[in-house]
C-alpha cells in the first residue's frame, strides 16, 4: 500500500478512510483530525490553561504531544493510584516524556490523600475497582485545576474508549449518562472546570501507531486492576463490527453525537459546596468523600 499523499510507502493503514500513510503523513493526518475535533466542538482556545491528565500510557502521553504540537500551552497532572509496580512504572514513563520534552509535570498521590492507594479503596469499599479509581481521579483533577487556575482539563479518552462507553450506556438504558456523555463539557459556577477529549476522532490503534512513530515511550501494560471490566467486552465486540465494516465505530459515536443526543436532554443539576472538601456535589457530601469515609471507617472496624 501506498501513501494516500505521496505515494511512498505506506506505513499505517487507516481502514476507515481507506487510506495509507506514510509516517510523515500519517502524523499530519492526526494532528489535522485533533485540530479538526478541537474546532468543531469549541474544545480550547489560545488563551486557556490547559492540564492534561496523564498516566503515562499512550493515549494521555500521546494528547500532550499534539497538544504541544497544535500551540497549546498545556501542562501535565499524573495521578499515582498505589497499584504496585504498575503505579511506579507508569510515574516513571510520565516522568521522563515531561523531563525529555522540558514540559511542566505535577503529581498527586492518593495514597497521601487517603492514607492508601486504589487497590486497598476499593477492598475496604467492595467497590469495583474502575469505579473506585474513576470517582477518585475526577475528583483529584477537578480540585487541582480549580486550585491552580487552569480552565480545562484534557484527558486522552479515544474513539475506542467513548464508542465502548455509549455501548454500555445503551445496553443498560443509562438516560441520565447518555444525556451528558460529550467529548467537551462546559466548566459551570459552582467549581466545575470545563472537561475535554480531543482524541475522539482517532482509534486506539492510530493513537497508539502515532505514540510509537513519534518515539512516545509509554506504559504498555493495562491497568491490572482492570481485568475483567465490562468495558473491555464492549470494545471486542465494536472491534468485531469495525473488521467487518470498516468505520463502525466512528458512525456510532458520531452519530450520536449529531443526531441522537438531543433525544436525551441533559438537566442541569444544582450544585453545592461539599461539607467536607467543599467541591461540588448535587448532595451535602461528595461521592469521593463518601468512599473515603467508607474506606476509613472500614478500616477502624478491623482493628
Amino acid at each position: 500500500m501506498k501513501c494516500v499523499k505521496c505515494r511512498q510507502p505506506a506505513v499505517v493503514e487507516v481502514r476507515r478512510h481507506n487510506a495509507g500513510f506514510c509516517r510523515e503523513h500519517f502524523v499530519e493526518h492526526v494532528l489535522r483530525q485533533v485540530e479538526r475535533t478541537i474546532d468543531e466542538l469549541d474544545m480550547l482556545r489560545r488563551d486557556d490553561r490547559i492540564l492534561v491528565a496523564v498516566s503515562g500510557g499512550k493515549d494521555s502521553l500521546a494528547l500532550w504531544d499534539i497538544l504541544q504540537r497544535l500551540g497549546y500551552r498545556a501542562d501535565g497532572l499524573h495521578v499515582h493510584l498505589g497499584i504496585g509496580e504498575y503505579s511506579s512504572e507508569s510515574a516513571v514513563k510520565t516522568r521522563a516524556f515531561a523531563e525529555g520534552r522540558g514540559l511542566t509535570l505535577h503529581e498527586v498521590s492518593v495514597a497521601e490523600e487517603l492514607g492508601f492507594g486504589i487497590e486497598e479503596l476499593s477492598r475496604r469499599t467492595r467497590r469495583i475497582p474502575c469505579s473506585a479509581c474513576g470517582t477518585t481521579k475526577r475528583h483529584l483533577f477537578n480540585r487541582f485545576a480549580r486550585e491552580h487556575g487552569y480552565t480545562v482539563v484534557a484527558t486522552g479518552h479515544n474513539l475506542d474508549d467513548e464508542a465502548a462507553t455509549l455501548l454500555g450506556n445503551i445496553l443498560h438504558w443509562q438516560t441520565e449518562y447518555l444525556g451528558r456523555q460529550s467529548a467537551a463539557m462546559e466548566a459551570t459556577e459552582s467549581g466545575l472546570v470545563r472537561k475535554v477529549k480531543p482524541l475522539v476522532r482517532l482509534a486506539e490503534r492510530e493513537v497508539a501507531a502515532y505514540a510509537v512513530l513519534q518515539g512516545i515511550d509509554y506504559q504498555v501494560d493495562e491497568c491490572p486492576m482492570a481485568v475483567g471490566a465490562t468495558s473491555h467486552l464492549y470494545k471486542e465486540v465494536l472491534n468485531r463490527l469495525e473488521e467487518v465494516a470498516p468505520g463502525t465505530k466512528h458512525q456510532f459515536l458520531w452519530g450520536f453525537y449529531e443526531r441522537g443526543r438531543r433525544h436525551f436532554p441533559h438537566e442541569s443539576r444544582t450544585l453545592n459546596a461539599c461539607k467536607v472538601c467543599g467541591e461540588p456535589t448535587t448532595g451535602e457530601i461528595c461521592a469521593y468523600c463518601r468512599l473515603a469515609e467508607r474506606a476509613r471507617a472500614a478500616a477502624a472496624g478491623t482493628r
